[in-house]
């Protein structure tokens, strides 16, 4: 029998595994919930952090973390990609008037959808699309807006201290950090304003590999736990130029929060409209292999 010819690397990942959460703060859980939860259509986590100092909210296997206080806005843009985007408007106008008195906005496009949060984080949702593989709910980039000249140093970054691949192309930064998951660092010449502490969390295969790495650079900001670290500082490692500021919580594959089960509910899903069997949302699509 004839061997099929398949393209193994296609499927290669790099020491990065997961771009599980984007933290940012907020000031106003029931404002975060028009947001999140009634306008964006995600789903509150219904087991963690289910006070008022904190919020979960799921996308797909990824999450949103918003703990309470001084409001923190990405330097940037989140990705999220929907198994549709033909409610989602309808869903944003009518959370609009309670939110009149915010930053929030959205501008609909032919691709995608743009979305203003009410503390001017920027949203970014698409419809589920080639290039992010079988992914149809979920957070599959994360764009940074970088200083000029950057982008090299940072790619060599996460090639020499974490030991995953980066490409740079037109003064743009990609580094892969999941399934179809990348961290996109994109230069520019306009003003950056002050880091106000956002961080996004990954997971690492090799953990120790890049731990002793940024210890040996004096990088560790933080030793959480036995399965996790911080590193706060991107810098150049042939020189040791800090390029730039943005928190990764670092955690092993042995963490115990490492794949738990998100619930994902259908927003299109109402007391109205109920039909049995179909109050979840599942993260993916079929496999059309």
């Amino acid at each position: 029998m004839a061997s099929k010819h398949y393209d193994r690397a296609a499927e290669d990942m790099g020491n990065i595994v997961h771009l599980e959460h984007v933290n940012t703060r907020i000031d106003d859980q029931r404002i975060a919930t028009l947001f999140y939860v009634a306008g964006l259509g995600f789903t509150r986590d219904p087991y963690l952090m289910t006070s008022t100092n904190n919020m979960w909210i799921n996308v797909g296997r990824s999450q949103f973390h918003l703990p309470t206080g001084a409001p923190q806005v990405l330097r940037g843009r989140t990705g999220l990609v929907m198994p549709s985007l033909d409610k989602l408007p309808k869903r944003l106008a009518a959370v609009e008037k309670q939110l009149e008195r915010t930053k929030f906005g959205f501008k609909v496009g032919n691709s995608a959808i743009e979305v203003t949060s009410p503390w001017g984080n920027r949203f970014v949702c698409h419809a589920p699309e080639e290039r992010f593989g079988r992914t149809s709910l979920g957070i599959p980039y994360v764009e940074l807006d970088v200083p000029e000249g950057t982008a090299e140093g940072i790619a060599r970054f996460y090639r020499e201290i974490f030991s995953n691949p980066a490409t740079v192309e037109d003064g743009c930064a990609r580094v892969p950090v999941g399934y179809r998951q990348e961290l996109i660092y994109r230069e520019t010449d306009a003003a950056q304003p002050d880091y106000d502490g956002h961080h996004i969390q990954v997971y690492v295969a090799d953990f120790s590999g890049p731990h002793k790495k940024l210890k040996e650079r004096g990088l560790i900001a933080e030793e959480s736990d036995q399965y996790q670290y911080r590193v706060v500082d991107l810098v150049d490692p042939d020189n040791g130029d800090k390029l730039f500021t943005f928190e990764h919580e670092v955690r092993s594959l042995t963490h115990p929060l490492f794949a738990r089960p998100l619930v994902n509910r259908n927003p299109d899903e109402s007391n109205l409209s109920y039909a049995p069997g179909h109050e979840n949302r599942s993260w993916a699509l079929a496999d059309p292999r």
